[in-house]
């Protein structure tokens, strides 16, 4: 289950991407600031460390949902959560559209690890290491933070970004429902083995973090079946979707807006048979994206 705007406000919009925190960070937040108060003279180092980390897993979001957007996907919405960020994103339907969107964000955290670590080494550089304790374990932290969320969200582990950008890659060789079905099935292992960890080490957080994949990796199970029922559809020659190029499956699965009866509207020039209502966009049922049928004439050369 992911975080909505239930239960969220909004911060800010920026580029068209409206950025809401969920109440719950407010919670996480008041846990985290108080268990890192005893690394710190001053309790405000605590507090700018927790907005580090604000930052930098909102700079990761963002990676996603521009990167996203540069190839042709849509992205209007990031929500922050106790377990990180959330960049509501969707991709064209292609393997190389989506690893871009994907792995963006991790590369949003390589390139912020130069800089970091460029304000430390400048930092000691002027000597400057012992004068200002506070500040020399502030900037040892957010170094610390920025690989933790690198190395973390780069393991192949599905929904994790490591393991959806091993979904993109093998979306090459298997095709989109068997990729993600074996995704997946990793996704399972990873979260057994984060879960026997949460036992180990008996931390309810990393259980959480556990069940949240667990979850996640089933709808994705079920979203893999349904690709494979999908892909094995008989297909209508002469047509294609402007946006995914797939071939439209042959059938009643549209539903007429107006009297909600099924029908086929490459049989019927898209006027419902039920209503004689006129379907002003046909939805591809691969990629859901709404263009007008005229546009679906496979003799269409793109430009």
């Amino acid at each position: 289950m992911l975080p909505t705007q239930q239960g969220s406000f909004r911060l800010f919009r920026f580029k068209g991407i409206d950025v809401h925190v969920h109440w719950s960070w407010f919670l996480v937040a008041i846990y985290s600031v108080s268990g890192r108060l005893p690394n710190y003279a001053s309790p405000i180092w605590a507090v700018l460390e927790y907005l580090a980390l604000f930052l930098t897993v909102l700079l990761h979001e963002f990676g996603h949902a521009l990167a996203c957007r540069s190839v042709g996907g849509s992205s209007d919405q990031i929500v922050l959560w106790p377990l990180g960020g959330v960049a509501y994103v969707a991709p064209p339907p292609r393997p190389g559209a989506t690893l871009w969107s994907i792995a963006a964000g991790p590369l949003v955290n390589l390139a912020l690890l130069p800089v970091f670590v460029g304000l430390f080494y400048a930092y000691r550089a002027a000597g400057m290491l012992h004068v200002n304790s506070d500040l020399t374990r502030f900037l040892q932290a957010i170094i610390v933070m920025d690989v933790s969320l690198l190395v973390f969200n780069l393991l192949p582990v599905y929904p994790l970004d490591g393991g959806q950008i091993l979904r993109s890659l093998l979306w090459y060789p298997l095709g989109r429902a068997r990729s993600l079905l074996v995704a997946t099935i990793i996704g399972f292992i990873g979260g057994a083995a984060l879960l026997g960890l949460a036992v180990w080490l008996q931390s309810l957080w990393t259980g959480i973090m556990a069940l949240f994949l667990f979850s996640r990796c089933w709808r994705s199970y079920q979203e893999a079946g349904a690709l494979r029922r999908l892909e094995a559809l008989p297909r209508r020659p002469g047509f294609k979707c402007p946006v995914c190029h797939a071939a439209p499956p042959i059938g009643e699965y549209w539903v007429c807006p107006a009297c909600k009866g099924t029908f086929d509207p490459f049989v019927t020039n898209a006027v419902c048979p039920h209503c004689q209502a006129a379907l002003a966009l046909t939805t591809c049922v691969d990629c859901h994206n709404a263009r007008p049928q005229r546009s679906w004439d496979a003799s269409i050369v793109d430009v």
